[in-house]
């Protein structure tokens, strides 16, 4: 099951990347070896189901018609931090979010908000962000599962001339604190603007 705090790493994994290219690196999730089947599950979600496939009923041959998975649920594995006192799942500290059309998810807990699909460009995946960026205790699942989503990183040149046009990133990089430096691009990812976010990461004094 997909949760807020996964759904940007979630979405990053429907990229239509080449065969043999593991979705679990490109997206920064765990692969979590399963008791009964083959298939690894995602250490991150709250509640993992281990299954057996009984049928696969397609739905036509136009597009999107896709198939419908028939599943025997072996296996359930469930996060003892989204139980309340009573061991029944919290509905507020799962915090699933619900699939809608196009970019749109609901957030059962806070209503809509948009995802940027990565259908049309292949994103570079997480497996391609520095490990001082993935490392940061100022990014989130999420946030790195933005930066993940990009095409292509910036270029140096195109980092020099960020860092020239924009007076508050030159102050922030005059200070060498990397936290500051982290929570700015922060900032620029929270504001959607992922490429400025990289930009900052990458600059230099």
């Amino acid at each position: 099951m997909v949760n807020y705090d996964i759904v940007q790493q979630m979405s990053l994994s429907s990229t239509e990347y080449p065969d043999g290219v593991n979705e679990f690196e490109k997206a920064g999730l765990t692969m979590l070896k399963s008791d009964i089947v083959k298939p690894f599950r995602v250490a991150e979600s709250p509640v993992q189901f281990e299954c057996r496939v009984n049928d696969i009923i397609s739905l036509g041959n136009e597009g999107g018609a896709g198939n419908l998975v028939i599943c025997e649920v072996l296996k359930i594995h469930i996060d003892e931090a989204v139980l309340d006192a009573n061991g029944v799942i919290d509905q507020y500290k799962i915090d699933l979010v619900a699939r809608c059309g196009g970019n749109w998810y609901s957030r059962a807990n806070a209503g809509l908000f948009e995802v940027e699909k990565p259908i049309s460009t292949l994103g570079i995946g997480v497996d391609s962000i520095p490990d001082f960026i993935k490392n940061s205790s100022v990014f989130t699942g999420n946030d790195i599962g933005k930066l993940g989503n990009i095409e292509a990183i910036p270029s140096e040149e195109e980092i020099t001339i960020f860092v020239k046009e924009n007076f508050a990133v030159k102050a922030v990089l005059s200070a060498d604190d990397t936290l500051k430096k982290h929570e700015l691009a922060k900032e620029y990812i929270e504001n959607n603007d992922v490429i400025s976010a990289w930009k900052v990461l990458l600059a230099n004094k």
